[in-house]
C-alpha cells in the first residue's frame, strides 16, 4: 500500500474543464483553496472548500457561473472563508472523478490549490491501482507524482496518532493564546490548565507539533 502526493495541471485551461476550477486555479483573488469535503451525485458535486483570498470578489465570480446551483460563504477569520458550493458538472469533470471509482484508489481530503494554478491531492492504494489511475486521467489534464509518503503524512492518521493528553495540551495552548500572534500565553498557563509541570506540558506540545510538522513537511 502507497500514500502518493500528485500534482495537477491544465496548464492554465482549468476553467474550459469547469468554470469555477478556473476561479480556484487561477482567479487572482483567490491566494489558496482546499476542497475539505465533498460528495458526488449523478452530475452534480457538493464541496466544502477553504479559501484564502477577497470574499467578495469571490462571490461575484460566483454568480456569474450558470454551472453553480446554489452557494453559501462564511467568514473563517480575516482574508478567509468557507465556501459551500453546489455545482452541475461538466463531461470533462465526470471523467476526472471517475478516475478514482475505475482505479480503486482512495482520495485522501483535502485537495489543494496553489498559486501557481496547480492542484495537489493524495491518493491511496496499491501500487497497481494507483498507476492505473495515473494513467486514466485525461489527456487535458497533466499529473505528476510529487511524493511517496506513507500513512503518517495524512492528515487524519496524524489526527488519529496524538494522545489525548497531548491534545487536551494542544486545546490548552490554544485557549490560553499561547498560538496567538503575537502571543498571548505562556507554557506556565498551560501547564496550570492541565494541572502538571511546565516541562511536562512543553513535552506534550512538542510531541504533538512535531507529529502534525513531520505529517506536513516530511
Amino acid at each position: 500500500m502507497k500514500h502518493v502526493r500528485l500534482r495537477l495541471t491544465a496548464d492554465g485551461r482549468e476553467g474550459e474543464l469547469h468554470p469555477m476550477y478556473g476561479v480556484m486555479a487561477n482567479a487572482d483573488f483567490v491566494e489558496y483553496a482546499a476542497a475539505l469535503n465533498w460528495n458526488v451525485t449523478d452530475a452534480e458535486l457538493s464541496v466544502l472548500h477553504y479559501v484564502e483570498g477577497d470574499v467578495e470578489a469571490f462571490e461575484a465570480a460566483v454568480q456569474e457561473i450558470d454551472f453553480v446551483r446554489e452557494y453559501e460563504l462564511k467568514p473563517a477569520g480575516e482574508g478567509e472563508f468557507y465556501a459551500y458550493l453546489h455545482d452541475d458538472l461538466t463531461d470533462a469533470v465526470l471523467d476526472l472523478w471517475a478516475v478514482g471509482d475505475r482505479s480503486g484508489v482512495v482520495v485522501v481530503p483535502p485537495i489543494e490549490w496553489h498559486r501557481d494554478g496547480t492542484a495537489t491531492i493524495s491518493v491511496f492504494g496499491p501500487s497497481e491501482m494507483i498507476q492505473t489511475a495515473i494513467d486514466a486521467v485525461p489527456d487535458t489534464v497533466s499529473v505528476t507524482v510529487e511524493e511517496i509518503a506513507g500513512m503518517g503524512a495524512i492528515p487524519q492518521a496524524v489526527a488519529t496518532s496524538v494522545t489525548d493528553r497531548q491534545r487536551e495540551a494542544i486545546e490548552a495552548a490554544l485557549d490560553v493564546g499561547y498560538y496567538d500572534v503575537p502571543r498571548t500565553g505562556s507554557q506556565d498557563d498551560v501547564a496550570a490548565r492541565l494541572d502538571c509541570a511546565p516541562s511536562t506540558a512543553a513535552e506534550h506540545l512538542q510531541k504533538a507539533e512535531s507529529k502534525v510538522l513531520r505529517s506536513l513537511f516530511g
